[in-house]
């Protein structure tokens, strides 16, 4: 028996909000959607067209309320071939909540405030 990864996911309260910094941010592009029959809830699949791991975005129609994300000890990782443009990039965007220089990485948030880890390609 063999498990591999195959995607991660994250509720929001803005589907197309998060869609729109993902694609900006990271440039990740939807690749599936599923919307339930009865509207409730909508799955957005998201992939960097490299590798086969997706970011599932969830919305649920009754959730108004932001999502309690405790201390945020979790996050996404993504390499990156040009660091000093991807953090320029993010500097413009505002989204840069943590940097680690001694480590050469740096977190950004998006807009239900999940953190993502940019690290230099090949760490």
């Amino acid at each position: 028996m063999k498990f591999t990864f195959n995607h991660n996911n994250f509720n929001v309260l803005d589907l197309q909000k998060s869609i729109a910094f993902y694609e900006e941010a990271l440039g990740l592009k939807v690749v599936r959607k599923y919307e339930a029959p009865d509207g409730s809830f909508i799955l957005a699949y998201l992939g960097d067209g490299v590798t086969p791991h997706q970011l599932e975005l969830t919305w649920l129609r009754d959730r108004k309320e932001p999502y309690n994300l405790g201390e945020n000890e979790f996050h996404l990782a993504m390499a990156v071939d040009d660091m000093e443009a991807a953090h320029e990039k993010h500097e413009k965007m505002g989204c840069i909540c943590f940097e680690n220089k001694a480590m050469g990485i740096y977190f950004i948030h998006d807009p239900d405030n999940y953190w993502v880890e940019i690290i230099p390609g090949g760490k």
